[in-house]
Formats: structure tokens, sequence, C-alpha cells
């Protein structure tokens, strides 16, 4: 190990029995590496709205307080009844936050492949990123090109991995192009400039006309806007178009997947040389892989009978499709990661500063064009 630190920063999160949520950041034993394993100085780490979850343990945020001291601070927030059975499970523990980052490697076990890493800029994966240290397998590291900053190759896997998915999980199941919700996030940026490399039709869902302008000026060509009196005759249109049958929703709550669905039955039966009262016998799919909207997932049935309505998990296609494959996906994001899958980031904010309440005010709505980078190495180096 080459760092002389025996502890680190670690930003938990807790669910207490008495009904609170309490954030703070504990100071842990940094682990010495076992021969295939190394020791990352996380310098970068995405605030995604899959960690955000795990991050707010179902509080209502808006009853956040503050105590502690400005380098380490405390807050804590209520959670209502009905939220504390869904957290049953984890009351009382500890959880460290944060799904994937970047950073140096600045210690590693005996074996060649993890002495081989010592000094690189890696991206990594595997929970607990909102800490200033985190021991990998050396496996497990994806070396970033040279001249990568660790905040370059921070959002290497969730938004990037999840793009590539989808386009994947529409190749496998038959479809030629596809829709996407919330397309003005990160994310959805990614994935226009992915589709557009690669000659893929796609359907972007936004909500404002300041997204709608934002995508196009990306290159999209197909932007609806929902919050548009012509939303449906918009989304109909654009799905004739280009073919989409296959749909990922990032709402997951409301009438978006069944609008989807509805407008897809429209635009195949357009096609129909005669009448059946079952609808369209082509398949239509929307996966929900996403919960913007937390209240139920309303369908309104007029979109005939060959369709599914399922979830979608990035962890779960990865094991489907096997780790070849996987890290072929990895490889090509690595590849991309200054183009196709650039991220971009509104502030970046120490561990601490993450626990101030103004900052969790903003990331905390996961508005388009506020997406927080954490950097727990500030004062390290």
């Amino acid at each position: 190990m080459t760092t002389d630190r025996r502890t680190g920063l670690q930003l938990r999160s807790t669910v207490k029995k008495d009904g609170l949520l309490e954030l703070s950041l504990a100071e842990v034993p940094i682990a010495e590496p076992k021969a295939d394993e190394v020791l990352v100085r996380v310098e970068a780490s995405p605030i995604n709205p899959s960690d955000l979850g795990l991050l707010f343990g179902g509080a209502d945020m808006s009853t956040a307080k503050a105590s502690g001291t400005a380098d380490r601070p405390i807050v804590t927030a209520t959670i209502a009844p009905e939220m504390m059975r869904a957290v049953a499970g984890r009351v009382d523990q500890p959880m460290p936050v944060g799904n994937e980052g970047a950073g140096v490697v600045v210690g590693a076990g005996s074996s060649p492949g993890a002495q081989a890493l010592v000094g690189k800029v890696v991206a990594i994966l595997g929970g607990a990123m909102y800490a200033q240290y985190r021991v990998m397998k050396a496996a497990g590291c994806l070396v970033l090109p040279e001249g990568t900053t660790p905040a370059e190759g921070a959002s290497c896997f969730v938004n990037p991995l999840t793009a590539l998915g989808m386009v994947e999980t529409m190749r496998r199941e038959g479809h030629k192009a596809l829709v996407h919700t919330a397309a003005a996030s990160n994310l959805g940026q990614m994935l226009v400039r992915l589709c557009d490399e690669d000659g893929i039709g796609l359907v972007n869902i936004v909500r404002k006309p300041e997204q709608v302008a934002l995508l196009h000026g990306i290159g999209a060509k197909h932007v609806c806007n929902t919050s548009a009196p012509t939303f449906m005759d918009d989304l109909t249109g654009a799905l004739v178009e280009t073919g989409a049958t296959i749909a990922f929703d990032a709402i997951g709550g409301g009438k978006q997947a069944s609008q989807i669905l509805t407008c897809m039955e429209r635009a195949t039966s357009r096609t129909a040389t005669e009448y059946s009262r079952y609808g369209s016998t082509t398949h239509k799919q929307v996966y929900i892989y996403g919960g913007l909207d937390r209240g139920p997932t309303e369908l309104t049935r007029s979109f005939g009978m060959a369709w599914g309505l399922g979830g979608w998990l990035l962890l779960a296609f990865l094991q489907k499709v096997g780790s070849e494959a996987a890290q072929k996906l990895r490889e090509r994001v690595a590849r991309e990661i200054k183009t196709t899958f650039a991220s971009r980031y509104t502030k970046v904010v120490s561990l601490a500063e993450a626990l101030q309440l103004r900052e969790i005010a903003i990331y905390g709505r996961q508005a388009t064009g506020e997406k927080y980078l954490i950097d727990p190495s500030k004062g390290l180096r």
C-alpha cells in the first residue's frame, strides 16, 4: 500500500427504528488489498437516480434537518410509517452509498495483475463509492484511456451500460427502433448519440420545450413533448416513421406507458390490411426501468392484445448476456468515454458538501441539467 493513511471517510445512510433517516460521514479502516486486489483513491462518483433510493431511504427530504459540524455533518429526515414498512429490512444498519466511480490506484496486492494497475486511472462499480478509498478486485477495474480524468470516467457503468443494454435488448427481441422517456437526462443524451452512431431509430419523450431544443441541438430527430396538445399525434407520427415497437420508461407511474402502447397500436394498425377486433398482431413492449413517478402505473386498454409491460434492470441484463458480452460493452464505453458516453455535471462537491441541505434540495429533485458529482478525495491530494 502506497498511502500512509489508516482510515478514510465514507458516507452512510441509516434508517432508524424510530422512523428517522440519518445521513453521516463515518471514519472507516482502510483494508489492506489482498493479492488480487487494488486500493483506489476515489476522486469522482456521480449521484445517479439509482443512488438516491438507498441514500434517502424513503424519507421525506422536505423535513430534513442539519446538525453536526462543517466537516462531519449529520442530516436527519422523517420517514412515513408506510415507507418504514418498505425499508424494514435495513433498520439500524448503516449502509454505504454510491454505485460507481473512478479514481487512481494507490495500492495493490502481490499479483502481477494488481501491481500493473498502480498509478492507473480506473473506473469501478461495486457500491460504497461515496468514500475516500475503495478496495476492489483488480479484474473488476476498467482501465481508462491515457489522458482520461476520474471525473470523465466516473459514469462509466450505470448510464453507458444502460444505454447499450437498451439497444442490445431491442436487437435481441427483434425490434428495429426504440422509444425513451425522460430523454433529456444524461442517459438520454448518451442514447441519442449512441443511436445516431449505430444508425438506430430513436423516439425521445420529454416534458418541456427547452428539453426539445436541447435534444434537437445534439442531433435528435424525433422529440415529442408531453406538454404539447398534439403529443399523441406527434408520438404516433414518430412511431410510424421509425417503426419503434419497444420503449424504455424512466417515469414508471401515471399514464405514460399506456400512452406509448396506444400510439404504438395506432402506428402499427396503419399498415394493417384487414380489421381485427384483437388489434395489431405486432408485439409492442414497454419496459419500466425507473421510478420518477412513484404512483401507480395506469393502463387504459386501447392497444389490442399483442403487448407487454415489464421491468428492466441493468444488472439482470448483464447477467443474462454473460461476462464475455458484458466485457465487450465495457470496453466500448472506455473507448468512447469522451464522445458517445460523455457525462456532464452541474457541480462537483465533497462528501461533506453533499450533506448540505441546499445541495440535497437540488440534486434530490433529479431535475434535468442538475446532475452532481461527488469528489471524496477533496483535501487528500
